[in-house]
This record gives structure tokens, C-alpha cells and sequence, in this order.
């Protein structure tokens, strides 16, 4: 039997993951102005998450991205691409270089993860709803072969609308996969609306709680604590595991955050140079 060894927990250097974060959303921005892509804020309002996930608690190595006892961590808000690539790109799953190709015909680094074509991208995501059901999938199939790796699925406050989330929702707590953790960034928006007047989705931890989930709030930009809580499972609940992670839409940009302008608007140069001061990063 080829059973995993769960990373062990370590203690949180909350302000090296903090530094680690501004420089992701200074990528994420670059990236954005060079493509003139959509859904800046949507990945800025991640970043914390992906600091917190591949910074402290995943179990795996780029060198390695097939590893089968490797931790998975599934983007199923697919929109906020341009994050993922930049993390991957900055631990060394392919050259920094390559993210000057994001959005380019030709490339590698379409607007929404693709499948089969970058190391570290476990799965083609975009259409809402399909990350968390993968993600039980490869949980159980971990179970089923003996493997004790972890899955982590972030998805969008927005995807929660979506009824294949509830499915998969009730068939990870009667399987009590307690290695997988869903992410959600409630980022109080989605495309052109806020969250809670297209669908009500409040109260959501408890609605995740009534779905058999041991699930907490959590404050989304909180890396240090996201990194504990992460790190963390299993949990001892014999439950899997919903953060509901609150965000801002455009964190770390003063004129960004909370302006559903920048789901589609791209900065110009004068914006991505006063963000990148406002990141500490000149």
C-alpha cells in the first residue's frame, strides 16, 4: 500500500506570507495590463488563499508535478487564472518569462486553465461548478488506492449558485472525505451583480453545515490564519472541511477594492505603477 505522509504542521511566518502576497498581486496585475484581461479583481481578491496554500501547506514539488501522492489544489473559479499561473510560475513549475504569454494566441496561458498543458494545473476549470466535483473524485480515488493525499478546491461566492456544488457538496460528507477542503471567496460580487441579490446565498456556513461539512468563517485575508486552517487537514471532524473565506474584490489596490468596474477593466500603465507602490513593491 503507497500511503502518503501528511506534511507536517509547522509554525506560520505570517509576514514573509504577507510579502509573498503582495508580490503575487503585483504579478496578477502585469499580468492584466500586458493581456488587457478581464477578472483582475477576481484573482486579486484569491491571492491570499494561493499564498497561504503553496507558500505553507501543500505537500508537493514542481519538479515532480505528476507526483501521485502530491497534494491537489483545484481553481475551480477558473476566471482567476492569471493567479494561479503567477504562483506556479514563481515556485518553479515553468519560467517567470512565460507569463509575459498569458492571454497570447499561441500560448500556453489561456484566460481560464487549461487541460493537459501546464504542470501544476490539475484540472480544466472555467465552467463554474465542476472543481469541487473533481476534487471528491480524486479524494476518493486516493482513499480507494491508499493514498492520503489532500485535495483543496477554491471556488467563487458566485459558484455556490451552481446545483452541481450541492451534489458534490452531499456526496463528500456520506463519504466523509475528510482529506478535502473547500475554499470559498466570498467576495460579496459576482459578473454583474452582488453575490446575495442574484441568489441568496446567506447564511453560507451554516447552509455548508446543514450539507455535513465542518464549516467556519474565516477572514480571506488573513494569511497567517488561512495557513493554520489549511495546514490542519484532516481536522479530527471526520468531516470534510468549507472555509468561507471573506474577501474584498480588489484587495490590495485602494481604487480596485470593491468596484465590480475591474471584473472586466484592465489597468492602463499609470494604474499598474500607482498599485505596484500601494504593494510596497517600488
Amino acid at each position: 500500500m503507497n500511503v502518503a505522509v501528511r506534511k507536517a504542521a509547522t509554525q506560520v511566518d505570517a509576514g514573509a506570507l504577507k510579502q509573498r502576497a503582495a508580490q503575487l498581486r503585483g504579478k496578477i496585475i502585469d499580468m492584466s495590463h500586458a493581456a488587457q484581461a478581464a477578472h483582475l479583481a477576481s484573482s486579486l481578491s484569491c491571492a491570499d488563499v494561493l499564498t497561504a496554500a503553496y507558500w505553507h501547506v501543500l505537500n508537493i514539488n514542481p519538479e515532480q508535478p505528476k507526483d501521485p501522492l502530491r497534494d491537489r489544489f483545484i481553481l475551480s473559479k477558473g476566471h482567476a487564472a492569471a493567479a494561479l499561473y503567477a504562483v506556479l510560475a514563481m515556485k518553479g513549475y515553468f519560467p517567470i518569462a512565460e507569463l509575459e504569454t498569458y492571454c497570447q494566441d499561441g500560448g500556453r496561458l489561456a484566460e481560464h486553465p487549461p487541460a493537459n498543458l501546464l504542470p501544476g494545473v490539475e484540472a480544466a476549470t472555467g465552467s463554474l461548478g465542476h472543481g469541487l466535483p473533481l476534487g471528491l473524485g480524486m479524494a476518493l480515488s486516493g482513499r480507494i488506492k491508499g493514498e492520503a493525499f489532500r485535495v483543496f478546491a477554491l471556488l467563487s461566492d458566485g459558484e455556490n449558485n451552481e446545483g452541481s456544488v450541492w451534489e458534490a457538496a452531499m456526496f463528500g460528507a456520506a463519504q466523509k472525505l475528510e482529506n478535502v477542503c473547500v475554499i470559498i471567496d466570498y467576495n460579496k460580487w459576482q459578473a454583474t451583480a452582488r453575490s446575495n441579490e442574484t441568489l441568496m446565498l446567506a447564511p453560507l456556513r451554516e447552509k455548508w453545515a446543514a450539507f455535513g461539512w465542518d464549516a467556519h468563517e474565516i477572514d480571506g485575508h488573513d494569511v497567517g490564519a488561512l495557513a493554520e486552517a489549511m495546514q490542519n487537514i484532516p481536522n479530527g471532524s471526520g468531516k470534510p472541511v468549507a472555509l468561507i473565506a471573506h474577501t474584498v474584490k480588489g484587495k490590495g489596490v485602494s481604487f480596485m477594492e470593491d468596484d465590480n468596474n475591474w471584473h472586466y477593466r484592465a489597468p492602463t500603465a499609470e494604474e499598474v505603477v500607482k498599485s505596484h507602490k500601494e504593494l510596497g513593491l517600488t
